[in-house]
């Protein structure tokens, strides 16, 4: 056989194998065609069933707890006790504190008021006296009667009287004011240890339900520890947390999809009412409320959940499966041609495609 003739037997055998490995690629690669059916795009959330209201109880006050006036499960109404600190030492000081304002109120001062108010009547009156006396004498002087130095002690004994009446009535004056500032003073001291005292006991803020005690008698109580959670009976929201790069898709009204551990296998449904508008800066999450619009038959403060939050639905569209993309927003058609598109929603199944395909386009799963 000549070399030519050898050269052309092998090129044959090159493209008789190209074309079959061609072939086979072409009969195991996946193809699927767009289609319209519904799509929805949802936002995932983790959360708690809270009760409505629902708070954790602190107080001010630090020390023993000396009793417990409600138990788990009891309703009260707003300013009822839950529990006591021990405070003998704030209770000595509001008895010091009522000493200290009945002694200045000015009801007990009255005597001492009523005594100056004496002595001023007593100097008007000397006061009154004195000066006819002078004005007698003087007249007296005139008509050539009397004596200068009997003149000049009537006229001493006028200007005696009339800084006696004038301090009279500043004594008065200054006691008046006085007796004023020491009773408001007493009052407000009184007022502010009523204050500190009443910070020794735990009172509910709501009419509601005590669902936990967290302390015992006994135990020490300071304003860093929970002491009890209460919250209203038979109304719950669902607080959820959502990461902060999926808050922006995030309205109020948007329909939530619901599970929960304690109803494996169901769903239930519930609505966004509250975006809070600040992220927490330990766990990037933003909090948010919802209320059950389908609710389980029995919920507990504090159950778990899982939630998906729906953004975006289309009932009707053109989608293709997520993994058909190449990219953001290309398909490869069963041509081998790369086509660009425009994607609308995504989830973790299918993309919405608004421009560049249709039904008809047959494309291939792209090698990524």
């Amino acid at each position: 056989m000549s070399c030519s003739s050898l050269s052309k037997s092998f090129i044959w055998f090159g493209l008789l194998f190209s074309l079959l490995l061609f072939s086979c690629g072409k009969e195991g690669e996946e193809t699927v065609f767009p289609e319209y059916k519904a799509i929805t795009e949802s936002v995932y959330a983790s959360g708690l069933v809270k009760a409505k209201d629902q708070y954790e109880a602190f107080t001010m006050a630090s020390g023993p707890i000396q009793e417990i006036f409600a138990k788990e499960g009891d309703t009260v109404k707003a300013g009822d006790p839950i529990l006591l600190i021990y405070n003998e030492a704030e209770k000595l000081r509001k008895e010091n504190a009522q000493l200290a304002q009945s002694f200045a109120d000015q009801q007990a001062n009255q005597t001492r008021l009523r005594d100056l108010e004496l002595a001023i009547s007593f100097a008007k009156n000397k006061l009154y006296n004195d000066s006819l006396l002078w004005v007698r004498t003087k007249n007296l002087w005139d008509k050539g009667i009397g004596t200068a130095v009997e003149l000049e002690q009537r006229e001493l004994n006028f200007r005696n009287s009339k800084t006696s009446y004038e301090s009279s009535l500043l004594r008065y004056r200054d006691l008046k004011r006085e007796i004023e500032y020491n009773s408001k003073s007493a009052g407000k001291n009184l007022a502010i240890i009523q204050v500190v005292e009443n910070e020794y006991t735990l009172r509910s803020k709501i009419d509601g339900v005590v669902f936990s005690l967290l302390k015992e008698v006994g135990e020490m109580a300071n304003p860093q520890t929970p002491l009890a959670i209460i919250g209203s009976p038979g109304e719950f929201i669902l607080e959820l947390q959502v990461d902060e790069y999926d808050i922006a898709k995030v309205e109020v009204g948007q329909p939530v999809i619901v599970s929960m551990d304690s109803y494996k296998g169901e769903t239930f449904e519930a609505e966004i009412t509250k975006v809070y508008p600040i992220m927490d800066s330990k766990s990037k999450t933003f909090t948010l409320e919802a209320v059950f619009t389908k609710a389980p038959i029995k919920l507990f403060p504090n159950l778990s959940l899982e939630a998906n939050v729906v953004t975006q639905v289309s009932l009707k569209t053109l989608v293709i499966p997520r993994n058909y993309l190449l990219g953001e927003n290309q398909v490869i058609t069963t041509d081998g041609d790369t086509l660009t598109v425009k994607v609308g929603i995504k989830n973790f199944q299918y993309a919405q495609i608004l421009e560049g395909l249709s039904n008809t386009t047959e494309l291939i799963l792209p090698n990524q």
